[in-house]
C-alpha cells in the first residue's frame, strides 16, 4: 500500500502530526493520503503517562477542543511538593522554594491514553487511516532513503515458521515516514544508528516510570490535587514520586527512578512499593483498591541529548527523539508540538512539488524557531544538575536557575556517561533488603503485571533478543549479579538452574509490558527489544 505519509505510532506526537497534515491539506485544497500504524491492540493500549497535561499544543492544534469533547475534565486546583526525609517524615516545600516548572496552574489531570483515543477520532474524521494491532517491524530503505515500513508477519512460531494462522507482513510505502514510537522506539533506535543521527548529541538519559490507578474512599479524594515528592525512598538513585487526584474518585500514584543508578541490587519496582507506604501517600490510598498497573521508560536527557531529527525520507517525533521537558515532568505537550512541526515541514515540502525521500532539514529550523526549543533550552541543565549534585542540591540549583534566571544561566552542565555504564560491580555494593508485600499498599510483580492486561501470542519468536546468549551468566551475573532480575518491572528475566545445577537466564517474554528498560540498562548492551506481533503487550484501559 502506498501513502503520501506513513506515521509509526498513535501517541500524542503521531496523532498530532496526522491531524496537522490533514488540516494543512484542507487549507491548501490539496489531496493527501496519511496512514498511522499502531502496535497496540487499540489506540491508547500502550500509552502510559502520569499525566498532568499542559494544553498549550492542543490549543494550537484544535482550538475548539472543549466543544469537541476532549477528555480534559479535571483542572489542577493545588500543588503539594514534599521532600521525604525518611520512611515516616516529610517536609512540605513552599511554592516559592520549588522550581516554577513544577507549578501546574492552568493544567489538567488526564488519562493520556484517553486523550489519544480522542485525538484518533479527530484524525479519522479528517480522513486519516489508522491501523491498530499492526506492528512496524522493519524499515524500507531505497537508495539510502527511508521509503516506508514493513508490518511484521502474524502467525509465526518460535522457530519463525508459518502456523495455520499465518498472515504475511505488508509493505507500507510513503514519500515520507514519521516515527513517533515513544521512548526508545525500536525503529527509531535503528535510524539513529544507521544515519548516525547522534554524532553531535550527548547520550540520551532515561528513567523508568511506574504508575498505578486506585479507586479510593470519597473522603480521601480531592479532585485536582497534585502531589510531587523527592527524597526517600530513593537513597541509591535520583528521581521522584507523584500522586494525582483525577476524576471518578480515582487517584494515580507513581514513582520515577532515574536509570543512571549505580547499585546493581537496586530494584525500581520495590522502591515504588516502599514509596506507597510513606504517610503522605498512604493517607490517600488506605482503604482503596488498586485497579491498574504499568511502567514505561522515559527519555529525559533533554536538549543536549536530542539527535538530528531528520534523515532522508523521514523524521523523528516526540519521545522517539527525546523531546520531554523533564523540568516540568511533562512530555505530552512537547511531543504534540514536535508532531505539528513535523507535519508542517512535510506539508510545505509536498505541496511545493517534493517527490519524497529528501532530508527535510527545515524541521530542525522549525523546531528552533518554536516554543518547543525555548522550553527545552531553559530546562537544559535540569537533569544534569540532579545527576551531578543529587536530588536535594540539584533541586536547589534548579530552583535558582528556573525562578531567578529563567533558565538562562550563562553556562551549561553536561552528563556524558550513558546510563548502562553507571553500574558499579556487585562486589562494591551492598544488597538491598526490601520488605515483603502487604497486599494492601504493596504488591508483587506478577500480580501487578496481571493488572496491566498484558498478553502475547505465546508461539512466536522471542522479541527480547540476546546478541550473545552466554553474556548474562559469564558477564552480567559474575560482575553485576545480573541486574535484569531486578530492573525489569514485570519479572521477565530470571536466573534459574539447569538440569546440572548451573545458572542460566530464563526470559519470560509473555510478561513483557514493553517498557524498554532492559534495552537501556543492560550493562553489556546485550539485549535488543524488537517489536512482537501486533496487538501484543499491555492493554491499558485509561493510563
Amino acid at each position: 500500500m502506498e501513502y503520501d505519509v506513513v506515521i509509526v505510532g498513535a501517541g500524542p506526537a503521531g496523532l498530532s502530526a496526522a491531524i496537522r497534515l490533514m488540516q494543512r491539506a484542507q487549507a491548501a485544497a490539496q489531496e493527501l493520503s496519511v496512514c498511522v500504524v499502531e502496535k497496540g491492540s487499540e489506540v491508547g493500549a500502550h500509552i502510559l503517562s502520569g499525566a498532568v497535561f499542559e494544553p498549550r499544543a492542543l490549543n494550537e492544534l484544535l482550538p475548539d477542543w472543549q466543544t469537541l469533547g476532549a477528555p480534559l475534565k479535571t483542572p489542577v486546583t493545588h500543588d503539594d511538593i514534599y521532600w521525604f526525609n525518611n520512611a515516616e517524615q516529610a517536609r512540605k516545600i513552599p511554592g516559592i522554594a520549588a522550581p516554577k516548572t513544577m507549578h501546574n496552574s492552568g493544567n489538567f489531570i488526564i488519562s493520556a491514553a484517553n486523550l489519544c483515543r480522542w485525538l484518533a477520532e479527530q484524525a479519522e474524521g479528517l480522513g486519516v487511516d489508522i491501523f491498530p494491532g499492526f506492528a512496524a517491524s522493519e524499515l524500507l530503505i531505497n537508495d539510502g532513503a527511508v521509503a516506508g515500513i514493513i508490518i511484521g508477519d502474524m502467525g509465526v512460531d518460535r522457530q519463525g515458521q508459518p502456523k495455520d494462522s499465518y498472515t504475511p507482513g505488508m509493505e507500507l510505502k510513503a514519500k515520507y515516514t514519521l516515527f513517533a514510537e515513544g521512548c526508545r522506539g525500536h525503529l527509531g533506535k535503528q535510524l539513529i544508528n544507521q544515519f548516525k543521527l547522534d554524532l553531535d548529541s550527548a547520550p540520551q538519559h532515561y528513567a523508568i516510570g511506574f504508575k498505578e490507578i486506585w479507586d479510593v474512599p470519597a473522603d480521601q479524594h480531592h479532585p485536582g490535587l497534585v502531589v510531587h515528592s523527592a527524597g526517600w525512598p530513593l537513597n541509591d538513585a535520583s528521581g521522584g514520586g507523584y500522586l494525582y487526584h483525577s476524576e471518578d474518585q480515582q487517584v494515580v500514584v507513581g514513582l520515577i527512578v532515574d536509570l543512571n543508578y549505580q547499585n546493581p541490587y537496586l530494584n525500581p519496582f520495590e522502591e515504588f512499593q516502599r514509596y506507597k507506604q510513606h504517610p503522605v501517600i498512604r493517607q490517600y490510598l488506605s482503604g482503596g483498591k488498586r485497579v491498574t498497573y504499568g511502567a514505561r521508560a522515559i527519555a529525559k536527557g533533554g536538549l543536549h541529548s536530542l539527535p538530528k531529527m531528520s534523515f532522508k525520507g523521514g523524521l523523528l517525533l516526540g519521545c522517539n527523539a527525546g523531546t520531554l521537558n523533564f523540568a516540568k515532568i511533562k512530555g505530552n505537550h512537547t511531543a504534540m508540538k514536535s508532531g505539528m512541526l513535523a507535519a508542517e515541514t512535510v506539508a510545505d515540502a509536498l505541496f511545493n512539488g517534493d517527490l519524497g525521500g529528501e532530508d527535510l532539514t527545515a524541521y530542525a529550523s522549525n523546531i528552533k524557531n518554536s516554543w518547543l526549543y525555548t522550553e527545552l533550552y531553559s530546562a537544559r541543565n535540569f537533569g544534569a544538575a540532579i545527576h551531578k549534585f543529587g536530588s536535594f542540591f540539584g533541586g536547589v540549583y534548579n530552583t535558582l536557575d528556573q525562578n531567578l534566571f529563567q533558565g538562562k544561566l550563562p553556562f551549561t552542565l553536561h552528563d556524558t556517561t550513558p546510563d548502562h555504564a553507571c553500574l558499579k560491580l556487585a562486589s562494591e555494593c551492598q544488597p538491598i533488603s526490601y520488605p515483603k508485600p502487604d497486599n494492601q499498599l504493596s504488591f508483587d510483580r506478577l500480580s501487578s503485571v496481571y493488572l496491566s492486561n498484558t498478553n502475547h501470542e505465546e508461539e512466536q519468536p522471542c522479541h527480547l533478543r540476546l546478541k550473545d546468549a552466554s553474556i548474562p551468566i559469564t558477564f552480567n551475573l559474575a560482575k553485576y549479579a545480573e541486574p535484569a532480575q531486578r530492573y525489569c518491572p514485570a519479572g521477565v528475566y530470571e536466573i534459574i538452574e539447569d538440569e546440572h545445577a548451573n545458572p542460566k537466564l530464563q526470559i519470560n517474554a509473555q510478561n513483557c509490558i514493553h517498557c524498554k528498560t532492559c534495552d537501556i540498562k543492560d550493562p553489556s548492551q546485550n539485549i535488543t527489544w524488537v517489536t512482537p506481533e501486533g496487538g501484543g503487550g499491555p492493554n491499558y484501559p485509561n493510563m
